[in-house]
């Protein structure tokens, strides 16, 4: 079984390019946590989404794989995702959606695990 976890990102109207960029670098470096599946962590946006208002106003989506909700929960409580979370989103977030579920065993295929 995979664990898939995925979160939208929406900064304040008053952040600029700089701030995003810094934040879509540093967060793509919690691939490299050993709970991360192998190593799938996928960061993108802005969101192309037509029309643009199907996106409420989330500007960026993070999906990552784990092996479990242990390996979550440690990817979670982290030192480099708690440094980057507070660091490079939380001081300039307007709002956020988590959203977490257990891949079915016949899945695991489609996933390439």
């Amino acid at each position: 079984m995979t664990l898939v976890h995925i979160v939208l990102f929406k900064f304040r109207a008053d952040v600029g390019e700089k701030v995003r960029q810094e934040f879509l670098s540093q967060i793509k470096t919690l691939k490299t946590l050993p709970c991360v599946k192998s190593q799938r962590l996928i960061v993108g946006g802005p969101s192309i989404t037509t029309p643009i208002e199907k996106s409420k106003g989330f500007q960026y989506a993070l999906v990552s794989y784990h092996e479990d909700r242990a390996a979550l929960a440690e990817y979670q409580a982290s030192s480099e995702h708690e440094r980057v979370t507070s660091t490079y989103f939380i001081p300039y977030k307007e709002d956020l959606v988590r959203f977490d579920f257990e891949t079915d065993q016949e899945d695991e295929a489609l996933l390439g695990f």
